[in-house]
């Protein structure tokens, strides 16, 4: 059968914008999107394949296929096994959509940079329920209410006129203290309380170390892929975030050095990295913290949920290495430890860093308010969050196993069943023919929260693996086979 390819050369009216904030692969959705929208690209079209095209354009293959897949997963393309790819039959369907996306894109061009930014990266969409298998989420069921709102009524019984104010702005001296203790203890962190800031949270300690050590424009190390949050304060700092790979051993800091040699910050979470779950090895510790040294950047260190785990007793954090405590700045939240509506965060910085800190601190408003602060400090100090942790251990070793279990009994060769030896999540890769995007999206209309591993890889040209990211802290182990027999079969039958 003769295909209508050459007929319908639009794609020739492509043209790279090299001041577009949007990639390459995300400035060539929105062409395609666009040519449906305004009928140029008609229903039933056959496309190119995606290396005719790479060459026509002057881009990667890898840059054209991933634009595909997106497209397909929107429902603007239809893939054909062995036939090619070609424009949806669904045109009444589409048609709206593709003008809905469009009207979108217009209301986009009035806001800023930044903002445009965010809105190509794909799993910072997707709102993270409570609904089984969503990763980043503890067990909830396991919060200690009661002990809480003791603690919590204790503060305002004793009617704290003064803690009522703003408050110091480095946070709760007690808090400070407690979290110094604990740290020593838990994660090897030698510090004192006044080396600690507290803040709203993980996210927001990310975006006042950056707003405090970089200016706009300078380029900062994030884990390929990594983080999604973390990258998502990088971008609103302005930074250039450069993706730099990750392999069994953590974050390969020889690629980091080739690509950004200058950089001014790196973005890392050498315990148990998100989302691929690796503990980055000594070697490779060592030779971030001499390059560091050499290069006068700074590391930040993610240490967001590594005291859970189960084969063997927890790594001490990076920052435990750095001997002059110069280059490591340490992020750690109760997000993951208690829940992550609390809203809580530190870091733990140098000495001469800390008026820095506090002053972005003040400048943004990242203040977190007292009653959690008082009630956190008694929380951590009389010894309820290390009870807390051991009980929560205990917890989420039956629910792994649960997963585990699981996968193997009706994974059925659609779903890998790997170690997971530290954290709240594992990582499945999906066979070749599955796009996680999709199955992601179908899980979720069926209340399944997993999260597709290619939405957290930074460069969108290069090839991205597939996978699902499986949350197991807040599910329950009776509610695991029936999950996995659904993702079994949505993959089977591509439903």
């Amino acid at each position: 059968m003769k295909t209508r390819a050459t007929a319908y050369p639009i794609w020739n009216r492509f043209h790279r914008s090299p001041d577009d904030p949007l990639s390459l692969r995300e400035q060539l959705v929105r062409f395609f999107r666009k040519g449906v929208a305004d009928g140029t690209l008609q229903q039933g079209i056959r496309l190119p394949a995606s290396r005719v095209l790479a060459q026509e354009l002057g881009l990667s293959r890898i840059t054209v296929s991933s634009a595909y897949e997106q497209l397909v997963a929107e429902g603007f393309l239809a893939a054909r096994r062995g036939a090619g790819t070609y424009v949806a039959s669904r045109m009444g369907e589409q048609k709206q959509l593709a003008t809905a996306t469009v009207q979108r894109e217009r209301q986009q061009a009035s806001v800023s940079v930044r903002a445009r930014r965010l809105a190509g990266v794909d799993s910072m969409s997707m709102a993270r329920a409570a609904w089984p298998l969503t990763p980043g989420l503890p067990a909830l069921d396991a919060f200690p209410y009661a002990l809480w709102g003791r603690l919590e009524g204790r503060f305002w019984r004793r009617r704290p006129t003064p803690d009522l104010s703003y408050g110091d702005p480095q946070g709760f001296l007690p808090l400070r203290e407690a979290l110094a203790e604990y740290l020593g203890a838990a994660r090897g962190v030698v510090c004192h309380a006044r080396q600690i800031v507290i803040a709203p949270g993980a996210q927001a300690a990310i975006s006042i170390a950056t707003l405090a050590l970089t200016d706009i424009g300078d380029r900062v190390w994030v884990e390929n892929p990594g983080y999604d949050a973390a990258y998502r304060s990088l971008v609103l700092a302005g930074v250039d975030a450069i993706g730099v790979d990750v392999d069994a051993e953590g974050l390969d800091v020889d690629d980091g050095r080739s690509r950004a040699p200058d950089a001014r910050l790196v973005m890392v979470s050498p315990s148990h990295q998100y989302p691929l779950g690796v503990t980055m090895s000594l070697a490779r510790r060592l030779a971030l913290l001499q390059w560091a040294n050499a290069a006068n950047a700074f590391i930040l260190e993610d240490d967001y949920d590594s005291e859970f785990r189960y084969e063997c007793a927890p790594t001490p954090a990076l920052k435990a290495l750095d001997g002059d405590n110069r280059r490591v700045i340490y992020i750690g939240t109760l997000s993951k430890l208690l829940a992550p509506g609390l809203r809580l965060g530190f870091l733990v910085a140098p000495d001469d860093l800390i008026d820095a800190l506090c002053a972005v601190r003040n400048g943004t408003d990242h203040r977190v308010p007292m009653p959690l602060q008082a009630t956190a400090a008694d929380f951590i100090g009389n010894g309820y969050l290390g009870a807390h942790i051991r009980r929560s251990r205990g917890l989420y070793t039956e629910r792994r196993a649960a997963l585990l279990s699981a996968i193997h009994a009706a994974g059925g060769g659609w779903l890998s069943a790997p170690t997971a030896s530290t954290g709240l999540h594992l990582v499945s890769e999906l066979p070749a023919c599955c796009n996680d995007q999709v199955l992601a999206a179908a899980a979720r209309a069926r209340q399944i929260g997993v999260m597709p591993l290619s939405g957290y890889f930074v460069d969108s040209s290069m090839a991205k693996r597939q996978g699902l990211l499986m949350g197991f802290g807040n599910t329950r182990p009776e509610s695991m086979a029936e999950t996995i027999r659904t993702l079994c079969h949505m993959i089977e039958t591509g439903s």
